[in-house]
């Protein structure tokens, strides 16, 4: 049920993980509290049905914009992946943080595991359409330089840097992890 969903990812903002409860998600959704166990066994179950969503829903935007930067330039295609990275990170930065404090608390981390093989696996088949643009001769390794260099910028932006988020702030960001990026590829 979305609104259980839904309902959780606004508690968890709002109260954080202590403070959820099965009760106050079954009435902030509008549904019975049975109705809730008769979907999801406790809160742990939700909270991994809100990283699952938020997951996929990442994964989506990434696969859309490698399939769009496919045959652009490096230089292109890398600030445009940049910016993607950062632009779902400023999404819901509360939510992204609760969720990263939740991780290991619901049995998802195998799904975060995943999801940067299949970032690392986009990217480097992106690095080997375009090897002649490249210095790099390990294109496995570049790609998980890179990947790994930009989720952290982004994901540190998020968590620790909130500031970095600002329309400006994140626009400097983007032309530096850019600026980063590139130079390691050429």
């Amino acid at each position: 049920m979305d609104a259980l969903v839904d309902a959780t990812a606004r508690i968890l903002v709002r109260d954080g993980f202590d403070r959820a409860s099965t009760n106050r998600i079954a009435e902030e959704a509008g549904v019975s509290i049975g109705s809730l166990y008769q979907y999801y066994p406790g809160k742990e179950a939700l909270v991994a049905a809100v990283i699952d969503r938020h997951n996929q829903h990442i994964m989506q935007v990434v696969r859309r914009v490698f399939a769009e930067v496919a045959s652009q330039p490096v230089e292109r295609a890398v600030r445009r992946l940049v910016a993607v990275a950062i632009e779902a990170h400023r999404i819901d930065p509360k939510l992204h943080r609760v969720l990263a404090e939740q991780i290991p608390r619901t049995g998802r981390l195998e799904n975060v595991e995943a999801f940067n093989r299949e970032a690392h696996a986009l990217f480097k088949s992106y690095l080997e359409s375009h090897s002649d643009e490249l210095r790099v001769a390990d294109l496995g390794l570049a790609a998980f330089v890179c990947v790994t260099s930009i989720e952290a910028l982004a994901h540190t932006a998020v968590l620790h840097r909130s500031e970095k988020l600002s329309n400006k702030a994140a626009e400097t960001l983007i032309d530096e992890a850019t600026r980063l990026v590139i130079g390691y590829l050429k």
